[in-house]
């Protein structure tokens, strides 16, 4: 493909960002991350990133219309007076404001790889001289 890792990544997040439009995040988990997500990782892509990069696009897919429920939700809770075109309306701002973090986070990959790598569990050993255990760095 050309653009190597980064062209299959922007087809890919297009592609469940499309699917997010009607389809729920859930069947696009299980139709799309099976596929595409050995080949990604394959490319040698962070595989936290590309978790952060999906959960960020599939949250997206609650806010775009038709199928978004949120959208539904907020439906059920507003007054009468605010029509369903308001709401469609309303959410534009939020999800261009997603699509540029999603951007973002393509961009600067630390900002999802910074904390798990801080909490990254450092392999160890059991001591039974020292009773406890041994960290290795």
């Amino acid at each position: 493909m050309p653009g190597g890792a980064f062209g299959a990544m922007l087809v890919v997040m297009a592609l469940m960002f499309v699917m997010g439009l009607f389809l729920d995040f859930i069947e696009i988990i299980f139709v799309v991350v099976p596929i595409v997500g050995p080949i990604l990782l394959g490319m040698e892509l962070h595989p936290v990133w590309f978790g952060v990069m999906i959960a960020i696009n599939l949250q997206t897919s609650f806010l775009t219309p038709p199928f978004g429920f949120a959208l539904f939700y907020l439906r059920g809770v507003a007054p009468a007076s605010v029509t369903t075109m308001d709401i469609y309306r309303g959410i534009i701002p939020f999800v261009l404001i997603q699509i540029v973090g999603l951007c973002i986070v393509a961009y600067w990959l630390g900002l999802a790889t910074w904390l798990p790598e801080i909490f990254w569990i450092v392999p160890t050993y059991f001591d039974p001289a020292l009773a406890g255990y041994i960290f290795i760095p």
